[in-house]
């Protein structure tokens, strides 16, 4: 079976989440490929929205925030919306791709390809099995205007608010946000830890602030560092954020041991005792397949919002609306083992840790394993 995964560039998420499904495709012996479709275009094109999207977000978080608010409002009123026809444009480059390397499924962890196959459908183009894959819990602005074969949702109990939305109920599948199989693994917390060369008798927090590396963190770091004990350490992840990196590279605060970015995040949550993140769909539910409690800190307003709320309302992580309350309730967890281990209770029985399994059995019982065939003379109308 031949498996095409399309994402894109802007925030780790949508990535991670598409490598968790190449990962157990090619796992089982079936061909995969995952894409930033962006690329399809050129990769000026993929840099550009990538950059502007992750600028926006580390400088002007409050900006995002009420664009998507407006995106809210715009999905309300408009039948489509120029983020759909935006994306239309790309139907020409991912029906030369598809001519070229045919595929059995299209799977989509991110709205701007759906948007795009959406296009592609209403042409009249023949595509094979579309499965959309929601990465957030939450039904972002534009998932209605979509029409996938499928859509892979976060949790049964957000279907009420998507059906709302328009999508219908027949298409959602309650598998879950997939994330790698490492982070699921049966590795020990003293195997990560010996593997990391960190130290069995200490007590690690992790602080990440995603692949952005967005979010106050310098004060929130600073703040831990002078409230830990000698025994209890601090490791930051900036992800791709090199200001940062090198800001409290030359800080050297007490018992803080900074990295950049990293390609073994699992190991790391599954070697230290408590994280902090910002409410990330993809790095919670790394975080809560991981076992590994939560402190979530300020989201960036809109879906990071809404997924501090399920996580919160459903017992999987801590929060606080200020600096000072997050480093206070997190200390206090970090020597609390009773409730970090309640927290961690409700991680397995409320997170699937086996979605990216689940959505490849899916595809494997709904495709044709057809090749696709491309009507060219409808896209050149």
């Amino acid at each position: 079976m031949r498996v095409l995964i399309l994402s894109c560039n802007t925030g780790g998420g949508h990535n991670a989440a598409g490598r968790a499904v190449e990962e157990v495709f090619k796992d089982n012996g079936h061909e995969a490929k995952m894409l930033d479709y962006l690329c399809l275009a050129g990769d000026k094109v993929s840099k550009t929205v990538g950059n502007f999207y992750v600028e926006t977000v580390k400088t002007a978080p409050g900006v995002f925030g009420a664009v998507y608010q407006l995106g809210m409002l715009v999905s309300r009123i408009c039948k489509r919306s120029p983020v759909y026809y935006v994306n239309a444009i790309m139907a020409k480059y991912i029906k030369a791709y598809l001519k070229e390397n045919p595929a059995d499924a299209i799977i989509m962890p991110h709205l701007y390809p759906a948007e795009t196959i959406t296009y592609m459908k209403r042409r009249g183009v023949k595509l094979p099995l579309t499965v959309a894959v929601m990465t957030d819990y939450t039904c972002i602005p534009f998932w209605e205007e979509t029409n996938c074969d499928y859509y892979i949702t976060p949790h049964k109990s957000l279907h009420e608010e998507i059906i709302k939305r328009g999508l219908p109920e027949e298409k959602l599948k309650p598998f879950g946000i997939p994330v790698s199989s490492v982070c699921g693994s049966g590795i020990k917390k003293s195997e990560a830890r010996a593997q990391l060369g960190l130290d069995e008798g200490m007590k690690y927090i992790l602080v990440s602030g995603g692949s952005m590396g967005a979010g106050n963190i310098w004060r929130l770091v600073n703040k831990l560092s002078a409230s830990a004990d000698k025994n209890e350490k601090i490791i930051l992840i900036c992800g791709n954020n090199r200001k940062l990196y090198s800001r409290f590279k030359k800080a050297s605060l007490r018992g803080v041991t900074v990295k950049g970015h990293v390609n073994n995040m699992p190991l790391y949550l599954r070697a230290c005792d408590i994280i902090y993140t910002k409410p990330g769909g993809l790095t919670s539910t790394e975080a809560a397949v991981s076992g590994i409690p939560i402190v979530h800190t300020s989201p960036i307003p809109g879906c990071e919002t809404k997924n501090r709320k399920f996580f919160k309302e459903n017992g999987l992580c801590i929060t606080a609306h200020t600096v000072d309350g997050m480093v206070k309730k997190g200390m206090e967890l970090l020597r609390d083992s009773e409730r970090c281990s309640e927290i961690v209770r409700r991680q397995k029985e409320v997170i699937n840790k086996n979605s990216a399994r689940d959505i490849y059995n899916f595809v494997i019982e709904n495709s044709c394993c057809s090749n696709t065939e491309i009507n060219i003379k409808s896209l050149n109308k």
